[in-house]
């Protein structure tokens, strides 16, 4: 009888299995991303009430938003004349592309946006490394751009459209041996202003400087605001997985710095509901998505206008900065400057542009655990460590980012190696004296308070905490938890491989191999503890491997591999002192 259940226990579940895994094949797919381009540029273009910074839906910001040099603060009392401007067609032509060693970028000809952005070093997915991410999009799937222009009374931009730059050619890229490269759009105005609008792109680099030149040939002095903006609308993440169980999603919304605090979040559905409004002297503004980012960081020595607008029309969210106004003397050169990064959570890069940046990588409420966590596992992998800012190279590294999941683990686990062993001796030798226990609950059944205080009278005579086996699950949990947001949140582990068939390890075991190997090793830790009392709490105790299984099934394999790995050492080091204290007199 017994054999006829175990074959059918087997059979369940060797279908759910296979079942598990069809599932898997059909529906966990990460998102694809659509590369239709889109042929229609008209949200590129103004509406009717493009001047108006209340309006709800200014493509780009009036030239009253930008800040007063006298007062720091926008001014908002100039009325918004009509738009007269009319949409106009993408065309190959108009499009100017560039690529470096990282960065293959797509440049609009009208208005000088950036309308594609791809990141060369960041396959979309493991098995299409030829295939790069593309962060930027203006496609039949999604608009997500970088924009920028000059406003005010000599602005490149207004209400009546915005202008077509000039080119030199049509496609430029950065050559072996290059350490830079510009790519310049330029403008002459009426008045004879010629205006440069500078891209300039460094080898191994995300950050895109941009400058607004301006050479002012008239005889009137020339006056303009810089701003910079993001466009994106309300599509899904496309870098997120919808294979799998995230108890924790990623955030995808917006970020900005201020002087009271350095990362603030602004999440798409504040925007819809309120407009951001601040001025500030420096700081940055971001769009954040699962492991990349685009930031507009203006320049440092001037105070900005920062705000946001909701397009409900076109369900798009902008934000923005405009930059006080720049008075050019007529034969004089100006410079307008900001910076556009575009690219990776790479939290020392970030760092090094603007203050408060890389706390875009989002650890949570455990961000102290998070961070020594990250810090340990990118010196196990690759044997570099920071320290105030500088970089140290020991030479010395795994070069395997599961392995160093297996170090680190070995590393907390030496950590509470004593707090550990007190607990599994608790349970030894509560083990050892289970039938005496037994023999007590059995004596005084009839009498549950001199039942606890004969059991209490053997905890303390045979040195028993009885809640003893709890301490290494809660002392692991943070850890647990820290963990698991380094996994979701460090883009140094986006398509970490590890051996054989998992090739990421922020994803989902696809054989759900570790998963079930973990289980066993909870299934086969539960045995080296005494068995509850209580028939309810053993039977809880008895599905609890079962329970974790399933639940970890969907969790990221190097979570997995975590608990795996510490079940094993953990049953190496119960197991050494369960058999010392049952061979004890």
């Amino acid at each position: 009888m017994e054999i006829k259940r175990a074959i059918v226990l087997v059979a369940i579940a060797v279908v759910t299995y296979m079942m598990i895994l069809a599932w898997q094949r059909d529906y966990g797919r990460v998102v694809e991303q659509d590369q239709t381009t889109v042929t229609d540029s008209s949200v590129l273009v103004p509406d009717a009430s493009v001047l108006s910074p209340e309006a709800n839906g200014a493509d780009i910001p009036a030239a009253s938003d930008a800040p007063r040099a006298d007062a720091g603060v926008p001014d908002t009392s100039a009325p918004a004349p009509a738009a007269s401007g009319e949409s106009q067609a993408a065309t190959p032509e108009r499009i100017v592309r560039v690529r470096t060693d990282v960065l293959e970028m797509e440049i609009d000809r009208l208005g000088g946006d950036i309308v594609r952005l791809a990141l060369l070093t960041y396959p979309r997915q493991v098995d299409t490394p030829d295939q790069p991410f593309i962060l930027l999009e203006r496609s039949a799937a999604r608009t997500y751009v970088a924009q920028s222009g000059i406003v005010g009374a000599n602005g490149t931009d207004s209400a009546e459209g915005r202008p077509t730059w000039d080119v030199e050619k049509a496609e430029y890229q950065l050559l072996d041996g290059e350490f830079d490269l510009n790519v310049d759009l330029t403008l002459t105005q009426e008045n004879g202003t010629e205006i440069i609008k500078r891209f300039t792109f460094e080898r191994g680099s995300h950050l895109v400087r941009q400058s607004h030149i301006i050479r002012n040939n008239s005889n009137v002095p020339w006056q303009g605001a810089l701003y910079g903006q993001i466009k994106r609308d309300g599509s899904d993440d496309p870098g997120k997985a919808t294979a799998g169980f995230a108890p924790m999603p990623t955030y995808l919304g917006a970020a900005y710095w201020s002087s009271e605090k350095p990362y603030n979040k602004l999440t798409l559905k504040d925007m819809r509901q309120d407009n951001l409004r601040m001025t500030e002297q420096g700081g940055w503004l971001a769009m954040i998505q699962h492991y990349f980012l685009s930031a507009w960081v203006p320049d440092n020595n001037h105070r900005h206008a920062y705000s946001s607008v909701y397009r409900q029309n076109a369900d798009e969210y902008i934000l923005r900065f405009v930059s006080p106004t720049t008075t050019v003397a007529p034969g004089e050169e100006g410079v307008l400057y900001a910076e556009f990064y575009a690219g990776p959570k790479q939290q020392d890069d970030l760092r090094a542009i603007s203050p408060g940046l890389h706390m875009t990588v989002d650890y949570g409420w455990l961000w102290f655990i998070s961070q020594p966590i990250f810090a340990v596992l990118v010196f196990l992998q690759s044997g570099q460590i920071t320290i105030f800012g500088n970089q140290f190279d020991i030479g010395f590294g795994v070069g395997n980012w599961g392995v160093a999941i297996i170090l680190l683990t070995l590393v907390i686990k030496l950590l509470f190696f004593k707090l550990s062993a007190a607990s599994y001796r608790s349970m030894a030798r509560m083990r050892k004296v289970a039938p005496e226990m037994q023999r007590i609950r059995e004596q005084h059944k009839s009498d549950r308070q001199k039942q606890s205080m004969e059991l209490m009278k053997l905890y303390q005579k045979e040195k028993i905490n009885p809640l003893g086996g709890c301490l290494p699950v809660l002392v692991q949990m943070p850890v647990f938890i820290s963990l698991y947001y380094v996994l979701l949140e460090s883009v140094e582990l986006r398509q970490a491989p590890f051996f054989g068939w998992i090739q990421d390890l922020s994803l989902m075991d696809p054989w759900f191999i570790l998963p079930l190997l973990m289980g066993a090793s909870m299934w086969f830790q539960m045995r080296l503890n005494p068995t509850p009392p209580d028939p309810t709490q053993a039977q809880v105790m008895k599905w609890m491997p079962v329970v974790f299984t399933v639940f970890f099934l969907w969790f990221p394999a190097g979570l997995v591999l975590y608990w795996l790995t510490n079940n094993i050492l953990s049953i190496a080091q119960q197991w050494v002192i369960t058999r010392k204290i049952e061979n004890e007199a």
